[in-house]
């Protein structure tokens, strides 16, 4: 019977035999022989013949820069020009094949040889850690299991792991689980409860060996150190993490924090965490922190070299319990390409009345890169009253979300910002600047609800009373406030007669000279208007109170003025003069100061009560129509009559005053009557 051997190299002959009927020949070579072996007859298989290879000038070119094969000159043989691993040539693949040319140049030919490189036993299973140290309860419960490491063989096929064996001790049994892709896992079990008073410490030796003719093999030594009870094994937070990561991820990053959570306290709830599954290329590139579990990056990352890999975390706390999870980082293209943003349309003014859903510009967006990279997403900020709408493909309009106001912003610069689906994802933006028109929307507004101003009288013709001010929040002629009378009168004249407003600055002029004794207060509109079509106005009332200067001299009403005497005429008044005056005094100059003194006082005391009477009734006064000029008047009688006696002539003087109060007037008048005086009568001569 044939051997494996035997039928795998005649395959190999017969595979070449048919390549070679198709101008490609492939051959198969075991790894690790030495330089000069055979690997296939060349100059046969293409049917060259001896003697016209170096006439023909024949040689053999392979891909790369190491040349592994030449063409033996004298025998037309392909033999190996250097011993080849295929373990270092081809450790990620399943199949090493290796590819080169014979070029023909006589004839201008090439042919292609196709060389799978066989693997042998010749690497044993190894460990990572020869020495491994277990630490379990003695609680520890029979049956439980704990995840071992696994050998590592760079052989293939047949060639690797392919069987374990656990030796040393029968409180520990092994069970081997099969993984995903066929891998074997080994588990170490209890079997038998510990006693830490009867062994602290156990002995293991795990043997794992390949299926090699003959076989090899590799061990580790395990030891199992018995503690008090630790009730609590860690548990990560995720049974697996995934992680995504660019490929220009900057070294010395950190690519994911692996978190296991221990209840126990002090030295059982201490967590270190270790790589259980980690292949050769892996461990160069990634590294991780045995306290704090994050996953750096030791080496730039290459999407094209490897774009997915696959760790076997194990976190295991200070009594020796242990929980793992799987990490699957894979590798992604970066993103370099941002969005681009083309304005294809857009307004540079709208007016503020625009309705909602108005178009304001139309844009183009497209990101150059593919999948998630060329995926674009638009945005305008909440805060602007813009809002972005989807048009066809990858064209988007800019539209009004809501009605604008010029008074509260007058001009936009709308920022559209574009982001792509990478991570991190690129960004542009563009910035359409849309200034917003003006809208007689707004009504001239006055800087006082009402005004007021006192104005001596007797003033000057056109002199400045006060000046109105409004204001008009639009903007240029809507903006422009002109300001005018409303129509009245004042004493039955035209308003316009008094007063008048200057059209631009809301001056108002006195257009006439005030009498307080005419006039007491001017009550006025005045009407401020913008210059928007239509024109919106407002009105304020103006209130002028006239102030009284002292403009009239006294009037002395008694005693009367005298006309002049006829000749040969008496007195031309009568004169009370006292008894005991002495001859060549004025008769009547005393007396009649006095007289006037009492005179006044008692006018004084009458006005004094009607003043009071009148300030009871000062507010009903103020808010009802103004009386009537002349509406009557409180009339006075003779107040006393005097009579000389004691030998002195009777003198008979009769008078009378008049106080009058008009309901018009805030004076109080005081005549004397000029016919109130009697004849005097002669004296008696002595």
């Amino acid at each position: 019977r044939w051997g494996r051997r035997e039928r795998a190299l005649l395959w190999c002959v017969l595979a070449a035999a048919w390549e070679a009927a198709w101008g490609q020949l492939r051959y198969a070579v075991p790894e690790e022989m030495p330089k000069g072996s055979f690997v296939g007859d060349v100059a046969k298989d293409l049917g060259l013949q001896l003697p016209a290879l170096r006439d023909r000038g024949v040689r053999v070119l392979s891909e790369g820069r190491t040349q592994y094969f030449s063409l033996h000159g004298k025998t037309g043989h392909l033999v190996t020009a250097e011993r080849i691993d295929r373990e270092q040539l081809c450790r990620l693949v399943q199949q090493c094949v290796l590819r080169c040319e014979v070029i023909v140049e006589g004839e201008m030919k090439v042919y292609g040889i196709e060389v799978e490189v066989t693997d042998i036993n010749d690497n044993a299973p190894s460990f990572r850690e020869v020495e491994t140290e277990l630490r379990l309860s003695e609680t520890t419960a029979p049956g439980s299991r704990f995840p071992l490491a696994r050998a590592h063989d760079p052989d293939a096929g047949p060639n690797s792991v392919q069987s374990y064996e656990l030796s040393g001790d029968e409180h520990f049994s092994l069970a081997v689980q099969a993984g995903p892709g066929g891998d074997q896992r080994p588990e170490l079990v209890l079997a038998k409860a510990l006693d830490r008073e009867e062994a602290a410490c156990h002995e293991l030796v795990l043997r794992a060996s390949d299926g090699g003719e003959p076989a090899r093999t590799g061990t580790a030594r395990i030891r199992v150190a018995v503690l008090d009870a630790n009730d609590n094994a860690p548990v990560f937070s995720q049974a697996e993490y995934t992680v995504r990561v660019p490929e220009d991820v900057p070294v010395g990053s950190a690519l994911v924090t692996l978190t296991a959570t221990d209840a126990d306290d002090g030295l059982n709830g201490d967590v270190k965490y270790s790589l259980k599954k980690i292949t050769e290329k892996a461990s160069q590139i990634f590294q991780l922190d045995a306290g704090t579990g994050a996953i750096t990056l030791l080496r730039s990352l290459d999407f094209e070299e490897g774009d997915s890999y696959e760790l076997e975390v194990q976190a295991r706390d200070g009594g020796g319990l242990s929980d793992t999870a799987k990490v699957a980082i894979a590798v992604t293209d970066v993103n370099d390409n941002a969005p681009e943003i083309s304005v294809r349309s857009a307004l540079s003014a709208i007016s503020e009345d625009a309705p909602s859903g108005t178009v304001v510009a139309l844009l183009h967006v497209q990101d150059r890169d593919s999948g998630a990279n060329g995926e674009v997403r638009c945005s305008i900020a909440e805060s602007l009253p813009f809002r972005l709408e989807k048009s066809f493909a990858e064209y988007y309009r800019v539209v009004t979300a809501r009605e604008l106001d010029r008074e509260e912003v007058a001009e936009y610069n709308v920022t559209v910002r574009a982001a792509d689906g990478g991570s991190p994802a690129l960004r542009s933006s563009a910035v359409l600047a849309l200034r917003v028109l003006d809208v007689n929307d707004n009504a001239p507004v006055f800087a006082e609800a009402r005004y007021s101003a006192r104005l001596p009288e007797n003033n000057a013709a056109g002199a400045l009373v006060l000046t109105v001010r409004a204001a008009d929040a639009d903007w240029g002629q809507n903006a422009r406030v002109r300001y005018r009378l409303s129509e009245g009168r004042v004493r039955g004249a035209p308003l316009s007669s008094y007063v008048s407003v200057q059209a631009e600055t809301g001056a108002l002029y006195a257009l006439r000279s005030f009498d307080y004794e005419e006039v007491r207060e001017v009550g006025l509109w005045v009407r401020a208007e913008d210059g928007g079509a239509p024109a919106l106005s407002s009105n304020v009332s103006v209130r002028l109170v006239i102030v009284d200067e002292n403009d009239n001299a006294p009037q002395v009403l008694y005693p009367p003025a005298a006309p002049a005497p006829a000749p040969g005429a008496g007195w031309a008044g009568v004169e009370l003069a006292p008894r005991s005056a002495e001859p060549g005094a004025l008769a009547a100059g005393s007396l009649t100061r006095w007289l006037v003194v009492a005179v006044a006082a008692v006018s004084c005391l009458f006005l004094a009560f009607l003043l009071l009477l009148l300030a009871l009734r000062l507010r009903r006064w103020r808010r009802s129509p103004l009386l009537a000029a002349g509406s009557g008047a409180l009339r006075g009688v003779p107040a006393s009559h005097f009579v000389g006696i004691d030998g002195v002539r009777a003198f008979l003087h009769s008078y009378s005053h008049e106080v009058s109060l008009t309901a018009d007037s805030r004076k109080s008048q005081l005549r004397l009557s000029a016919g109130s005086c009697c004849d005097t009568l002669p004296a008696r001569p002595p």
